[in-house]
């Protein structure tokens, strides 16, 4: 392969990355709009689902989002019901977030996502279980 080949955008393992993820993240859009909650609001609240009482830093590094996305997410959250935040009383720069009663019960209205979603990528339970593996070796190693 020449050296202008490698900057041709077919040769670049990032934009299938990019642009797969876009549209994954596109399709959940319709699907969550009966929730009225955003992509990265599903993921959020789908982390609080699993283990309730996270501290803010710890979301953000389960999700791979910085402070600054995480913030005005989490008041939008809290806003709606869903969440309350608190201040740690030893050291106020934690802060904890745990689920309320509507936000334990949207857990029940949201079970229809994720197969609604998996309906959409058109892959067999091995290539998912082997693009899974393969994407959180990326993500594990860069």
């Amino acid at each position: 392969m020449e050296k202008t080949d490698l900057l041709k955008i077919e040769n670049q393992l990032c934009f299938p990355l990019y642009a797969a993820a876009r549209k994954v993240v596109g399709a959940y859009a319709p699907v969550l709009k009966p929730l009225d909650l955003t992509y990265t609001q599903y993921i959020t609240m789908m982390v609080l689902w699993e283990q309730n009482n996270e501290t803010v830093g710890t979301l953000c590094r389960k999700l791979h989002l910085d402070s600054g996305t995480m913030t005005p997410l989490l008041k939008k959250l809290e806003s709606r019901g869903y969440l309350a935040r608190v201040r740690d009383t030893a050291d106020e720069r934690i802060v904890h977030v745990t689920l309320t009663e509507k936000g334990m019960e949207l857990k029940n209205e949201a079970s229809y996502v994720p197969g609604r979603i998996a309906g959409c990528m058109n892959l067999s339970d091995d290539e998912a279980r082997t693009l899974y593996a393969i994407l959180y070796k990326i993500i594990n190693t860069i």
